[in-house]
């Protein structure tokens, strides 16, 4: 009786050994997974990453920008509020690009036309890269409903805030700015 007790307990103290010993070594290496950063597009979630061309035909990723606060904005040449909302986005580009602010502003190319594009950036100078969505997989990715719509994206690629439809003025892009950046020294 007593031995079968023995065998029992060093049975169960294999199996505990074998157990811890598998979780180990099934465990994903460090930085295979997300860490709990969940791509999604809305607030809380890691921005979803995208690779797109800019009008100069080269290549921009999302991903690329972490570290910079990102202001991703999706927009087309036909649509009012959109391009109301670029001045004050140009503007606010310029008062903090120094201190690590991007603006990603993603034209939603499959509803709009390249040349409207082009004449468009021309016009209003604008200085931000210029992302076509030709294929409206980013519109697609980030659940697009409205145009323009703003994903404020901090250092470490969260999004911070949604802005659906516009136009933004600029107190509210400015106060959305300070709340992604460092402060000033």
């Amino acid at each position: 009786m007593i031995q079968n007790r023995k065998k029992m307990r060093l049975l169960r103290i294999v199996i505990l050994v074998i157990g811890a010993l598998w979780v180990w070594a099934s465990a994903p290496p460090p930085g295979s997974i997300t860490e709990g950063k969940i791509p999604a597009p809305q607030k809380g979630f890691l921005a979803p990453n995208f690779t797109l061309e800019n009008l100069d035909g080269g290549k921009v990723t999302l991903s690329d920008y972490r570290g910079q606060a990102v202001l991703i904005n999706l927009w087309a040449t036909w649509c009012p509020p959109c391009r109301a909302e670029m001045p004050d986005m140009q503007e606010a580009f310029e008062m903090n690009q120094e201190r690590g602010f991007v603006i990603l502003a993603i034209n939603a190319t499959n509803q709009d036309h390249l040349s409207a594009v082009d004449n468009f950036v021309k016009d209003h100078n604008l200085t931000f890269p210029i992302l076509l969505d030709s294929k409206g997989e980013v519109s697609q990715l980030y659940q697009l409903r409205s145009l323009p719509t703003s994903f404020f994206v901090d250092t470490e690629g969260i999004i911070q805030d949604v802005i659906v439809g516009g136009p933004m003025s600029g107190a509210l892009l400015r106060t959305r700015i300070e709340n992604l950046l460092p402060e000033k020294p």
